[in-house]
Protein backbone atom coordinates (compact mmCIF):
# COMPACT_ATOMS: atom_id res chain seq x y z
CA UNK A 1 0.00 0.00 0.00
CA UNK A 2 1.43 3.35 -1.00
CA UNK A 3 2.29 5.82 1.70
CA UNK A 4 0.13 8.88 2.07
CA UNK A 5 1.87 12.06 1.01
CA UNK A 6 2.46 14.34 3.96
CA UNK A 7 0.38 17.48 3.87
CA UNK A 8 2.36 20.66 3.52
CA UNK A 9 2.07 22.63 6.74
CA UNK A 10 1.71 26.38 6.34
CA UNK A 11 1.92 27.01 10.08
CA UNK A 12 -1.77 27.87 10.50
CA UNK A 13 -4.10 25.24 11.89
CA UNK A 14 -7.03 24.44 14.16
CA UNK A 15 -7.13 21.97 17.05
CA UNK A 16 -9.90 19.54 17.87
CA UNK A 17 -9.54 19.95 21.63
CA UNK A 18 -9.34 23.77 21.65
CA UNK A 19 -11.25 26.22 19.47
CA UNK A 20 -9.67 29.07 17.54
CA UNK A 21 -6.83 29.50 15.08
CA UNK A 22 -3.29 28.44 16.04
CA UNK A 23 0.02 29.30 14.42
CA UNK A 24 3.46 27.68 14.54
CA UNK A 25 6.87 28.89 13.43
CA UNK A 26 10.60 28.48 14.05
CA UNK A 27 12.33 31.24 16.01
CA UNK A 28 15.80 32.70 15.47
CA UNK A 29 17.39 30.00 17.63
CA UNK A 30 15.81 27.22 15.62
CA UNK A 31 13.21 26.32 18.26
CA UNK A 32 9.66 25.40 17.32
CA UNK A 33 7.04 27.83 18.67
CA UNK A 34 3.27 27.70 18.62
CA UNK A 35 0.44 29.72 20.16
CA UNK A 36 -3.24 30.46 19.90
CA UNK A 37 -4.25 33.68 18.14
CA UNK A 38 -7.31 35.92 18.37
CA UNK A 39 -7.86 35.61 14.60
CA UNK A 40 -11.41 35.23 13.36
CA UNK A 41 -10.45 33.52 10.11
CA UNK A 42 -7.51 31.89 8.36
CA UNK A 43 -6.51 35.10 6.58
CA UNK A 44 -6.05 36.95 9.87
CA UNK A 45 -4.17 33.97 11.32
CA UNK A 46 -1.74 34.00 8.37
CA UNK A 47 -1.16 37.74 8.88
CA UNK A 48 -0.34 37.18 12.56
CA UNK A 49 2.08 34.40 11.65
CA UNK A 50 3.71 36.63 9.06
CA UNK A 51 4.32 39.22 11.78
CA UNK A 52 6.01 36.57 13.93
CA UNK A 53 8.23 35.53 11.02
CA UNK A 54 9.19 39.19 10.53
CA UNK A 55 10.26 39.34 14.18
CA UNK A 56 12.37 36.23 13.62
CA UNK A 57 14.19 37.93 10.75
CA UNK A 58 14.78 41.03 12.90
CA UNK A 59 16.14 38.85 15.70
CA UNK A 60 18.57 37.18 13.30
CA UNK A 61 19.79 40.57 12.10
CA UNK A 62 20.08 42.10 15.60
CA UNK A 63 21.42 39.00 17.30
CA UNK A 64 18.54 38.99 19.81
CA UNK A 65 14.77 39.19 19.87
CA UNK A 66 13.28 42.70 19.69
CA UNK A 67 11.47 43.84 22.87
CA UNK A 68 7.86 42.75 23.21
CA UNK A 69 4.87 44.99 23.89
CA UNK A 70 3.97 43.40 27.24
CA UNK A 71 3.40 45.67 30.22
CA UNK A 72 4.98 45.05 33.59
CA UNK A 73 1.56 44.07 34.98
CA UNK A 74 1.05 41.42 32.29
CA UNK A 75 4.49 39.93 32.89
CA UNK A 76 3.89 40.11 36.65
CA UNK A 77 0.80 37.90 36.24
CA UNK A 78 2.87 35.34 34.37
CA UNK A 79 5.66 35.62 36.96
CA UNK A 80 3.29 34.95 39.87
CA UNK A 81 1.82 31.97 38.07
CA UNK A 82 5.36 30.66 37.63
CA UNK A 83 6.17 31.25 41.31
CA UNK A 84 2.96 29.69 42.64
CA UNK A 85 4.09 26.29 41.36
CA UNK A 86 7.48 26.62 43.03
CA UNK A 87 6.90 28.29 46.41
CA UNK A 88 5.20 27.23 49.60
CA UNK A 89 1.77 28.87 50.17
CA UNK A 90 3.17 31.30 52.75
CA UNK A 91 6.18 32.18 50.62
CA UNK A 92 3.92 32.74 47.61
CA UNK A 93 1.65 34.97 49.70
CA UNK A 94 4.63 37.16 50.59
CA UNK A 95 5.80 37.23 46.97
CA UNK A 96 2.36 38.19 45.70
CA UNK A 97 2.13 40.98 48.26
CA UNK A 98 5.44 42.40 47.06
CA UNK A 99 4.47 42.28 43.39
CA UNK A 100 0.86 43.48 43.74
CA UNK A 101 1.44 46.20 46.35
CA UNK A 102 5.03 47.44 46.42
CA UNK A 103 5.88 46.97 42.74
CA UNK A 104 2.52 48.42 41.62
CA UNK A 105 4.13 51.70 40.36
CA UNK A 106 5.58 49.71 37.45
CA UNK A 107 2.31 47.95 36.52
CA UNK A 108 1.16 50.11 33.59
CA UNK A 109 4.62 50.66 32.14
CA UNK A 110 5.75 48.79 29.07
CA UNK A 111 8.34 46.32 30.34
CA UNK A 112 10.87 47.22 27.65
CA UNK A 113 10.59 50.92 28.59
CA UNK A 114 11.82 50.42 32.17
CA UNK A 115 15.42 51.51 32.58
CA UNK A 116 18.07 50.91 35.23
CA UNK A 117 17.66 54.50 36.43
CA UNK A 118 13.94 53.84 37.07
CA UNK A 119 14.76 50.88 39.29
CA UNK A 120 17.48 52.77 41.14
CA UNK A 121 15.03 55.62 41.77
CA UNK A 122 12.48 53.14 43.08
CA UNK A 123 15.02 51.64 45.50
CA UNK A 124 16.02 55.09 46.78
CA UNK A 125 12.43 56.19 47.40
CA UNK A 126 11.42 52.86 48.94
CA UNK A 127 14.39 52.90 51.31
CA UNK A 128 13.16 56.18 52.73
CA UNK A 129 9.70 54.75 53.35
CA UNK A 130 10.36 51.15 54.45
CA UNK A 131 12.93 49.07 56.28
CA UNK A 132 16.06 48.18 54.24
CA UNK A 133 15.32 44.46 54.68
CA UNK A 134 11.90 44.92 53.04
CA UNK A 135 13.37 46.87 50.12
CA UNK A 136 15.98 44.14 49.61
CA UNK A 137 13.19 41.55 49.24
CA UNK A 138 11.37 43.79 46.75
CA UNK A 139 14.49 44.26 44.66
CA UNK A 140 15.17 40.51 44.73
CA UNK A 141 11.68 39.84 43.36
CA UNK A 142 12.11 42.55 40.75
CA UNK A 143 15.43 41.13 39.55
CA UNK A 144 13.96 37.64 39.39
CA UNK A 145 11.02 38.89 37.31
CA UNK A 146 13.28 40.65 34.81
CA UNK A 147 15.60 37.64 34.62
CA UNK A 148 12.65 35.42 33.70
CA UNK A 149 11.43 38.01 31.20
CA UNK A 150 14.78 37.66 29.42
CA UNK A 151 14.41 33.86 29.41
CA UNK A 152 10.89 34.24 28.04
CA UNK A 153 12.33 36.48 25.29
CA UNK A 154 10.12 39.42 26.24
CA UNK A 155 13.15 41.71 26.63
CA UNK A 156 16.75 41.19 25.45
CA UNK A 157 18.50 42.23 28.70
CA UNK A 158 17.49 42.92 32.29
CA UNK A 159 17.63 46.58 33.41
CA UNK A 160 17.90 45.44 37.03
CA UNK A 161 21.40 43.99 36.63
CA UNK A 162 23.87 45.94 38.76
CA UNK A 163 21.27 47.73 40.88
CA UNK A 164 22.51 47.54 44.46
CA UNK A 165 20.33 46.85 47.48
CA UNK A 166 20.32 49.09 50.56
CA UNK A 167 22.81 47.94 53.15
CA UNK A 168 21.09 45.72 55.71
CA UNK A 169 21.32 46.71 59.37
CA UNK A 170 23.37 44.60 61.74
CA UNK A 171 21.50 41.47 62.75
CA UNK A 172 19.59 41.91 65.97
CA UNK A 173 20.77 39.68 68.83
CA UNK A 174 18.70 39.94 72.00
CA UNK A 175 18.90 37.07 74.45
CA UNK A 176 18.18 36.34 78.11
CA UNK A 177 20.36 34.98 80.85
CA UNK A 178 19.34 31.56 82.22
CA UNK A 179 17.98 33.10 85.44
CA UNK A 180 15.82 35.52 83.44
CA UNK A 181 14.61 32.68 81.24
CA UNK A 182 13.66 30.56 84.24
CA UNK A 183 11.61 33.41 85.70
CA UNK A 184 9.95 34.01 82.34
CA UNK A 185 8.89 30.38 81.93
CA UNK A 186 7.49 30.28 85.47
CA UNK A 187 5.39 33.38 84.73
CA UNK A 188 3.94 31.97 81.48
CA UNK A 189 0.45 30.46 81.62
CA UNK A 190 -0.09 26.80 80.77
CA UNK A 191 0.27 26.16 77.07
CA UNK A 192 2.40 29.23 76.45
CA UNK A 193 4.97 27.86 78.90
CA UNK A 194 5.39 24.69 76.80
CA UNK A 195 5.58 26.67 73.56
CA UNK A 196 8.20 29.06 74.94
CA UNK A 197 10.23 26.24 76.49
CA UNK A 198 10.28 24.41 73.16
CA UNK A 199 11.40 27.58 71.37
CA UNK A 200 14.33 28.26 73.69
CA UNK A 201 15.43 24.62 73.90
CA UNK A 202 15.40 23.94 70.14
CA UNK A 203 15.60 27.32 68.39
CA UNK A 204 12.44 26.53 66.41
CA UNK A 205 10.39 29.32 64.85
CA UNK A 206 6.93 30.19 66.16
CA UNK A 207 5.24 28.91 63.00
CA UNK A 208 7.19 25.65 63.11
CA UNK A 209 6.09 25.01 66.70
CA UNK A 210 2.43 25.85 66.15
CA UNK A 211 2.23 23.66 63.02
CA UNK A 212 3.68 20.62 64.84
CA UNK A 213 1.58 17.48 64.59
CA UNK A 214 1.78 14.46 66.84
CA UNK A 215 3.12 12.39 63.96
CA UNK A 216 6.06 14.81 63.53
CA UNK A 217 7.42 13.95 67.00
CA UNK A 218 9.54 10.82 67.47
CA UNK A 219 10.13 10.63 71.22
CA UNK A 220 11.80 7.22 71.08
CA UNK A 221 14.60 8.72 68.96
CA UNK A 222 14.30 12.17 70.59
CA UNK A 223 13.72 14.13 67.42
CA UNK A 224 11.18 16.13 65.44
CA UNK A 225 10.84 15.74 61.68
CA UNK A 226 9.61 18.98 60.14
CA UNK A 227 8.20 18.22 56.67
CA UNK A 228 8.45 21.83 55.52
CA UNK A 229 10.01 24.93 57.04
CA UNK A 230 10.06 28.63 56.17
CA UNK A 231 12.67 27.94 53.48
CA UNK A 232 10.54 25.20 51.94
CA UNK A 233 12.91 22.43 53.05
CA UNK A 234 12.42 19.69 55.60
CA UNK A 235 14.50 19.66 58.77
CA UNK A 236 15.22 17.31 61.67
CA UNK A 237 15.19 18.85 65.16
CA UNK A 238 17.01 16.90 67.87
CA UNK A 239 15.45 17.07 71.33
CA UNK A 240 17.36 17.79 74.51
CA UNK A 241 16.05 16.96 77.99
CA UNK A 242 14.04 20.17 78.30
CA UNK A 243 12.34 19.70 74.93
CA UNK A 244 11.55 16.06 75.73
CA UNK A 245 9.96 17.16 79.01
CA UNK A 246 7.67 19.51 77.07
CA UNK A 247 6.22 16.64 75.08
CA UNK A 248 5.97 14.47 78.17
CA UNK A 249 3.83 17.18 79.77
CA UNK A 250 1.64 17.53 76.67
CA UNK A 251 0.91 13.81 76.66
CA UNK A 252 -0.90 11.52 74.28
CA UNK A 253 -4.20 9.73 74.92
CA UNK A 254 -6.46 7.24 73.14
CA UNK A 255 -8.40 10.01 71.40
CA UNK A 256 -5.28 11.65 70.02
CA UNK A 257 -5.09 11.61 66.24
CA UNK A 258 -1.59 11.60 64.80
CA UNK A 259 -2.52 14.23 62.24
CA UNK A 260 -3.75 16.72 64.88
CA UNK A 261 -1.73 19.78 65.78
CA UNK A 262 -0.20 19.62 69.25
CA UNK A 263 -0.80 23.29 70.03
CA UNK A 264 -4.08 23.65 68.13
CA UNK A 265 -5.55 26.00 70.76
CA UNK A 266 -3.03 28.73 69.98
CA UNK A 267 -2.76 31.11 67.02
CA UNK A 268 0.43 33.01 66.15
CA UNK A 269 -1.03 36.34 67.29
CA UNK A 270 -2.23 34.87 70.59
CA UNK A 271 1.25 33.51 71.31
CA UNK A 272 2.98 36.81 70.54
CA UNK A 273 0.55 38.98 72.52
CA UNK A 274 0.48 36.67 75.56
CA UNK A 275 4.29 36.52 75.51
CA UNK A 276 4.60 40.32 75.41
CA UNK A 277 2.27 40.64 78.40
CA UNK A 278 4.39 38.23 80.42
CA UNK A 279 7.57 40.13 79.53
CA UNK A 280 5.97 43.42 80.60
CA UNK A 281 4.90 41.94 83.92
CA UNK A 282 8.53 40.95 84.58
CA UNK A 283 9.87 44.28 83.24
CA UNK A 284 11.79 42.49 80.50
CA UNK A 285 12.07 45.17 77.81
CA UNK A 286 12.74 44.91 74.09
CA UNK A 287 12.19 41.16 74.03
CA UNK A 288 9.87 39.33 71.64
CA UNK A 289 8.94 35.70 71.10
CA UNK A 290 11.33 35.37 68.15
CA UNK A 291 14.16 36.39 70.50
CA UNK A 292 13.82 32.97 72.14
CA UNK A 293 15.37 31.65 68.94
CA UNK A 294 18.24 34.13 69.37
CA UNK A 295 18.55 33.04 72.99
CA UNK A 296 18.93 29.38 71.99
CA UNK A 297 21.57 30.26 69.38
CA UNK A 298 23.44 32.55 71.76
CA UNK A 299 23.59 29.91 74.49
CA UNK A 300 24.89 27.33 72.00
CA UNK A 301 27.63 29.71 70.84
CA UNK A 302 28.65 30.57 74.38
CA UNK A 303 28.98 26.85 75.13
CA UNK A 304 31.41 26.48 72.21
CA UNK A 305 29.21 25.41 69.25
CA UNK A 306 30.55 26.80 65.96
CA UNK A 307 28.43 29.04 63.75
CA UNK A 308 28.08 26.37 61.06
CA UNK A 309 26.54 23.97 63.57
CA UNK A 310 24.26 26.68 64.96
CA UNK A 311 23.15 27.55 61.44
CA UNK A 312 22.29 23.91 60.70
CA UNK A 313 20.27 23.56 63.90
CA UNK A 314 18.33 26.76 63.22
CA UNK A 315 17.78 25.89 59.57
CA UNK A 316 19.70 28.83 58.05
CA UNK A 317 20.35 28.60 54.33
CA UNK A 318 22.86 31.43 54.40
CA UNK A 319 25.88 31.06 56.69
CA UNK A 320 25.84 34.83 57.21
CA UNK A 321 22.61 34.51 59.19
CA UNK A 322 24.44 32.63 61.95
CA UNK A 323 27.47 34.93 61.81
CA UNK A 324 25.65 37.44 64.04
CA UNK A 325 26.39 35.13 66.98
CA UNK A 326 30.11 35.00 66.18
CA UNK A 327 31.18 37.27 69.05
CA UNK A 328 29.34 35.31 71.75
CA UNK A 329 31.92 32.58 72.34
CA UNK A 330 34.78 34.50 73.95
CA UNK A 331 36.54 31.42 75.30
CA UNK A 332 36.38 29.71 71.92
CA UNK A 333 37.89 32.75 70.16
CA UNK A 334 40.54 33.24 72.87
CA UNK A 335 41.58 29.61 72.50
CA UNK A 336 41.89 30.05 68.74
CA UNK A 337 44.07 33.15 69.13
CA UNK A 338 46.19 31.30 71.72
CA UNK A 339 47.13 28.76 69.09
CA UNK A 340 49.19 31.46 67.37
CA UNK A 341 51.73 31.13 70.19
CA UNK A 342 52.93 27.91 68.60
CA UNK A 343 54.21 29.94 65.65
CA UNK A 344 56.86 31.60 67.82
CA UNK A 345 58.04 28.40 69.46
CA UNK A 346 58.32 27.32 73.13
CA UNK A 347 60.13 30.52 74.23
CA UNK A 348 56.89 32.43 73.79
CA UNK A 349 55.43 30.82 76.92
CA UNK A 350 58.65 31.28 78.93
CA UNK A 351 58.92 34.96 78.08
CA UNK A 352 55.36 36.17 78.30
CA UNK A 353 56.42 39.73 79.21
CA UNK A 354 58.93 40.00 76.39
CA UNK A 355 58.32 40.99 72.82
CA UNK A 356 59.50 39.76 69.44
CA UNK A 357 61.40 41.99 67.08
CA UNK A 358 62.39 41.27 63.51
CA UNK A 359 66.20 41.37 63.35
CA UNK A 360 68.15 40.53 60.15
CA UNK A 361 65.10 38.80 58.73
CA UNK A 362 64.66 36.43 61.69
CA UNK A 363 62.48 36.58 64.81
CA UNK A 364 64.69 37.36 67.79
CA UNK A 365 63.56 37.61 71.41
CA UNK A 366 64.34 40.90 73.11
CA UNK A 367 63.24 42.65 76.28
CA UNK A 368 63.78 46.06 74.76
CA UNK A 369 67.16 46.73 76.41
CA UNK A 370 70.31 47.67 74.52
CA UNK A 371 72.30 44.46 73.84
CA UNK A 372 75.15 46.02 71.88
CA UNK A 373 78.76 45.59 73.12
Amino acid sequence: MAKKTAQKRDGVYQRRDRPGWWISWTDAQGRRKFRKTDAQNITQAKAIRAAELLNVEKARMLGHNPPGKDTFGEVADRYLKYQRARLTPKAYEREESIVRIHLAPFSNLKLSSIRKADIQRYVTEATGARAPASVRKELTALKHLFRLAVEWEIIPVSPAVGVTSPKPPAGRVRYLQPTEMRALLEACPAGLREIAALAVSTGMRRGEILSLRYLDVDLSNRRICLPQTKNGDGRVIHLNDMAAMVFDSVGWNEETKLGDRIFADWTPDQVSMAFVRVCRSLQIVNFHFHDLRHTAASWMRMRGADTHTVGQILGHRDARSAARYQHLSAEFLADAVGKLDAVFGPKSAENGGKRYQDVTGQLALTDGSDTSD
